[in-house]
């Protein structure tokens, strides 16, 4: 799996650096320029001859969660506890069934944390989906309870701004993801994620520009099974067009589509796309990829 591009260079040879996993490499000479290798373990070691177990247990606190992750939870029980369970006696079992009911109205005391479960649930839902890093989910939770607290949700839908938060994450993160990716796998329809979007950005500030071409050339390149050369090709037509100033008003996914077309095939060695193939990875229309390979073509 590809992760996220990286601006610098390579020290040896001058060539993109991009970050695989946990490892830097050059694309051009395969130079491991870095890595970052994380001990994800507890931060204590626990011996059999030890008194006490000095290992950290719990999940870590989350943002993706009402209460960050501090709740406990009346369980069914599983195992030999389930067995427990089974010898109980009729009057305890619904004292703890009235027990578990009460916990969970406790849990969940307003109305606006009873939004927040639902908003926090959806999230996680679209971040997994849309194969999202687990940053980017709390990220967009922590924008979901800022909406909340500036009122935003009025007259809107909670879907909505599940989807939206989702999407403006992905734009103020450079990790791009059109509209209609998101509707595709939201509860919301477009016009919903607009109408959400447009009050985070109007109330919040978020720090969003205009979309760079370029951040969708190595998911569009790996989907239509192109390699480096033809998207270090494609990511020269659209520095071209950038410079030009000729991409204004132009949707992005569909001139990053368009320069990967006219790249394949510029050598024999290169495999070739059609234009429509490359009009359906980024949902754009045929005259799209076209208008823009003929503007390239004129510079």
């Amino acid at each position: 799996m590809v992760g996220t591009d990286s601006a610098a260079v390579c020290p040896e040879c001058d060539g993109r650096l991009r970050t695989r996993g946990t490892e830097t490499i050059c694309e051009d000479c395969g130079l491991v320029s870095a890595e970052d290798a994380i001990d994800r373990g507890p931060e204590w070691r626990s011996f059999d001859d030890d008194e006490t177990d000095r290992r950290r247990t719990g999940a870590p606190l989350t943002r993706s969660r009402h209460d960050r992750g501090l709740s406990t939870e009346i369980g069914y029980g599983s195992g030999s506890s389930a067995d427990y369970r089974s010898r109980l006696t009729g009057r305890k079992r619904r004292q703890i069934g009235r027990l578990r009911r009460e916990h969970n109205r406790a849990r969940i005391s307003t109305k606006a944390k009873r939004n927040q479960v639902y908003g926090f649930t959806e999230i996680r839902r679209l971040n997994a989906s849309l194969s999202l890093p687990e940053s980017s989910r709390e990220q967009a939770c922590a924008l979901f309870k800022s909406a909340q607290s500036e009122g935003l949700f009025q007259g809107r839908s909670l879907e909505g701004f599940a989807a939206a938060v989702v999407y403006a994450t992905c734009r103020t993160r450079s990790n791009p993801r059109t509209v209609d990716e998101i509707t595709a796998v939201a509860r919301a329809g477009s016009d919903e994620l607009t109408a959400a979007y447009d009050a985070l950005n109007r109330e919040l500030g978020l720090p969003t520009g205009p979309i760079d071409p370029t951040q969708y050339l190595p998911r569009y390149a790996s989907k239509l099974d192109l390699g480096t050369a033809v998207e270090r090709r494609a990511r020269e037509h659209v520095t071209t067009l950038v410079q030009e100033g000729v991409i204004c008003g132009r949707n992005p996914s569909g001139v990053a589509a368009a320069c990967l077309y006219a790249a394949s095939g510029e050598r024999e060695e290169w495999p070739t796309v059609t234009q429509a193939t490359a009009a359906d990875v980024a949902d754009v229309a045929t005259a799209t990829i076209r208008s823009t390979v003929k503007t390239l073509r004129e510079l």
